[in-house]
Parts: C-alpha cells; sequence; structure tokens
C-alpha cells in the first residue's frame, strides 16, 4: 500500500494505492473517487451493536465505515468534510483521537470510543475521544493544517481544547482553566488541555468552535411573523 497527499495543507485529499487484495477503511461519506477494480463494503465495523453504537453516539463518528477492497490493483481518493490538513501516522500501540479528526486506517487498527472522565467533560469536546489501536498507517484530519510537536521527558505544553487533533497515549494530560475565573469567562480562551511529555501532540491551526462563535451573528435573524 502506498498513499499520496495532496493539496496540503487547506484541501487535502489523501489517494491510497491497493495492491489486489488490500483494503483500507473510512468514515461514510469520505471517499472522493476509486478506479475500476475497488470494491466497497460497507458494515459496522467490527466489535458488535454496542461497541459501534457506542463509537458513534459517544465518539462523534459515523455509526457504518466503509471498507475498499482491491480486487485488482487500483485506488481510491479520500477526503474530510473540512477544508484543512491530512496526516499519516504509522501506529504501534494506542493514539487518542479527538471527535472528527479520524478518517481512515488499515483493517488491522481498531476504532472505539474511550472515556476520558470528566476532564473531557469540562474540556468542551465531550465525554469521550476515540481511541485508535493496533499497528498499520492511520490518516488523520483536521480544520486548518495540522502541526505535530514532540514534547521532551517532563515538557509541558498547553493547546486550547479545541485545536487537538490526536495524542499518544504515552502523554500525560488534564484539562484546566486558563488563569484565573476572569480569564476563563472574558478571554475569549476558555479551558485548555495541558500536556507533559514524553510523547506526539497533533494541533490544527484552526477551530470550528471559534469559526461558528464568528459566523453565527452574521446569520441573517428573521422577524417574528416573517
Amino acid at each position: 500500500m502506498e498513499h499520496e497527499i495532496r493539496n496540503r495543507p487547506s484541501f487535502a485529499a489523501i489517494e491510497v494505492d491497493l495492491n489486489q487484495g488490500e483494503s483500507i477503511m473510512a468514515e461514510a461519506g469520505a471517499m472522493v473517487a476509486h478506479t475500476d477494480g475497488i470494491a466497497i463494503r460497507t458494515d459496522r465495523g467490527g466489535g458488535g451493536l454496542l461497541k459501534n453504537l457506542k463509537r458513534s453516539v459517544l465518539g462523534g463518528e459515523s455509526f457504518f465505515r466503509n471498507t475498499f477492497v482491491a480486487e485488482s490493483p487500483g485506488s481510491v481518493t479520500l477526503a474530510p468534510p473540512l477544508p484543512g490538513d491530512v496526516v499519516q501516522y504509522d501506529l504501534d500501540g494506542t493514539l487518542l483521537v479527538q471527535s472528527g479528526s479520524y478518517l481512515a486506517a488499515t483493517p488491522e487498527v481498531n476504532v472505539d470510543a474511550k472515556f476520558g472522565g470528566g476532564r473531557t467533560f469540562f474540556g468542551g469536546e465531550g465525554l469521550f475521544l476515540l481511541e485508535l489501536t493496533g499497528t498499520g498507517p492511520v490518516f488523520l484530519s483536521s480544520y486548518g493544517a495540522i502541526e505535530a510537536r514532540d514534547l521532551e521527558p517532563g515538557e509541558r505544553f498547553v493547546v486550547d481544547t479545541g485545536h487537538i487533533v490526536a495524542f499518544e497515549s504515552d502523554v500525560n494530560w488534564d484539562v484546566t482553566r486558563v488563569g484565573g475565573l476572569k480569564s476563563t469567562l472574558f478571554s475569549g480562551e476558555g479551558l485548555v488541555a495541558e500536556f507533559e511529555g514524553p510523547g506526539r501532540v497533533w494541533l490544527q491551526t484552526r477551530s470550528q468552535d471559534a469559526f461558528l462563535s464568528w459566523l453565527i451573528p452574521q446569520l441573517p435573524s428573521t422577524n417574528d411573523g416573517n
């Protein structure tokens, strides 16, 4: 399997070349195009009904997933729903991913929703993250460009919760307020995630929440009776 990421970082898409018998899983709706000889199989994914329901309802991902299987050598092009970047990561263990940033992976990678405790609730990202386990290539997407930060042992790094893409499971993390109560309420920053190395953290240069906070006041309102 080989891949090429094109049109980075604003409108990235990946073209995955599959040899006969190879396959790749992707979220429903991610396909842009594929060549002749690629079969699409749609199912709930592994793990049974309850596991996939948890991943969908609590992890924010689609209940169904598509598996693209090469019946003969070919390629499939995938893209995320939002304008942004795509990166590839060779998973060998566990990776925690923000809801919406998982795009695709090989079938050897298991995708589940993981309870993050009260800290994720107060972080505004929901009670669950996606937990990717196994071995194989994983493709992550973002809103805006993706930047990776490798943390040394004991090195601390603070990221706004709306800008988190993913982080390795060895990284220690917690969610806290920005300064005091006044800063939390009026600085426009809200809550942040504090990471401590060693390990890698990925962040996106744009935030969906920040964009919606700007966009919604610009939308025209209707008067009563119209």
